[in-house]
């Protein structure tokens, strides 16, 4: 999953207009009728999905029981993430589109409204009744159901043992204050207590979802900057604080330095990471394995755990493609408890619904994980975000200066402008 986090959010800011190429065929291959088991001989399915995101065990099996209860063949192509935006665009316009491809969940929005993706209602119907909410909702967009939702994580905080012990920390911290002052624990031992760069943005998002606050807003019939609402200025506060405890460059994201990288080290007590970052930092130093510890990010009560970014993938169908129906099916089985189940087990990730959340026993990154999944949520899902996303990010322009002193209304007047004319960009 190295990396998938932080490619699979966004589109590309300038999406091309998708032709809904076959969307005059109604499904050919079926002519609208529901077929039974075996009635797809001799048919093909494409299905692109991205690297490390289909377990070589998980896929053998998925694609012997597809073939055995359609008759049909599965075609798998695996993808990169790097350059996956424009790759699928231009495959989405064309007449032989992949029939079902793995997309960002936060990239659903902007192709569905390039009308690039069929509506998958049908599916939801037969197998969705219990996804999660906050999982689901990335899949749907103007109200219809575009995608399916496949698989998610968020971040933890992954912790150094020793330093937390030697501090005199027992327990990982039930609430914010506690966090707080087990930093100051920490921090008086003269140790780094937490690694957190100022633009680390995906985890500001999460703040802001804590909060209950949303980064946009309508203005008429446009879509504008949030910045300036007090729930996200209480959001970047709290961020502040943080940050406070950190000797990370305010002007950087996580990536940069890499902070798995500043953790291995073993002289930081802790930093807010995704599923592959624990590999990165044992990666350079083998022996910090042994002082890896994880705990989900405390909220302000111990009740409930403080907001995060959902990040992960839906499962989509092409508009173009002339095998809908076979396509459904395959969704139907890969979405199915039994692989869904499978896919979270043998790869940590959070399954679409709760019931399954089992899977993850003894998985201490996954563990640690699941109780802020629950209370998670992504990006604004409307198709206008992807530009914002773009370099130079507003998000992290915003965030380096309330960290260099300015405060949070007088940094969101800084860049609301750039803000709101990245979400005013033609789609």
């Amino acid at each position: 999953m190295k990396r998938k986090l932080i490619a699979a959010i966004g589109v590309a800011g300038m999406l091309v207009s998708i032709a809904a190429c076959g969307s005059d065929d109604k499904d050919k291959d079926t002519g609208g009728e529901s077929k039974g088991p075996g009635s797809y001989k001799g048919q093909t399915l494409t299905f692109w999905a991205m690297d490390g995101s289909t377990p070589d065990a998980w896929l053998a099996e998925l694609t012997a029981e597809f073939e055995k209860q359609t008759g049909a063949k599965l075609k798998y192509e695996k993808q990169a993430w790097n350059g996956i935006q424009q790759k699928l665009t231009t495959a989405l316009s064309e007449a032989n589109p992949p029939d079902v491809f793995e997309i960002g969940n936060t990239q659903t929005p902007a192709y569905a409204k390039t009308g690039g993706l069929a509506e998958l209602a049908d599916v939801k119907k037969d197998i969705g009744a219990d996804w999660a909410a906050n999982l689901s909702e990335a899949s749907v967009f103007d109200g219809k159901q575009y995608a399916v939702p496949w698989y998610f994580t968020n971040r933890v905080v992954v912790y150094n043992k020793s330093i937390f012990k030697e501090a005199g920390i027992t327990a990982p911290p039930k609430t914010r204050d506690e966090f707080f002052a087990a930093l100051d624990k920490i921090k008086a031992k003269g140790k780094e207590p937490i690694y957190m760069p100022g633009q680390n943005w995906y985890h500001f998002v999460g703040l802001v979802i804590g909060q209950g606050g949303e980064l946009v807003k309508k203005d008429g019939d446009k879509w504008v900057s949030n910045l300036a609402d007090p729930k996200v200025q209480a959001a970047a506060e709290v961020y502040k604080k943080f940050q406070s405890y950190s000797k990370a460059p305010k002007d950087k994201d996580e990536a940069t330095p890499q902070q798995a990288d500043i953790f291995a080290q073993g002289k930081t007590g802790a930093f807010v990471g995704v599923g592959w970052e624990p590999a990165t930092a044992i990666k350079a130093n083998p022996a910090i394995e042994k002082e890896i510890g994880y705990f989900t990010f405390p909220g302000e009560t111990a009740d409930k755990p403080e907001g995060v970014f959902l990040g992960g993938s839906n499962l989509a169908v092409a508009e173009g493609s002339k095998n809908k129906d076979l396509a459904k099916e395959f969704l139907k089985l890969a979405l199915s408890d039994k692989y869904e189940g499978q896919l979270s087990k043998l790869s940590g990730v959070i399954p679409n619904k709760e019931s399954l959340n089992t899977n993850l026993a003894g998985n201490p990154f996954s563990e640690a994980a699941m109780p802020a999944s629950k209370v998670g949520g992504t990006t604004p899902l409307i198709a206008e975000w992807a530009a914002v996303e773009n370099a130079p990010n507003p998000i992290k322009t915003y965030l380096t200066a309330v960290m260099n002193g300015k405060t949070p209304a007088d940094a969101a007047k800084q860049v609301e402008g750039e803000f709101n004319k990245r979400l005013a960009q033609k789609q």
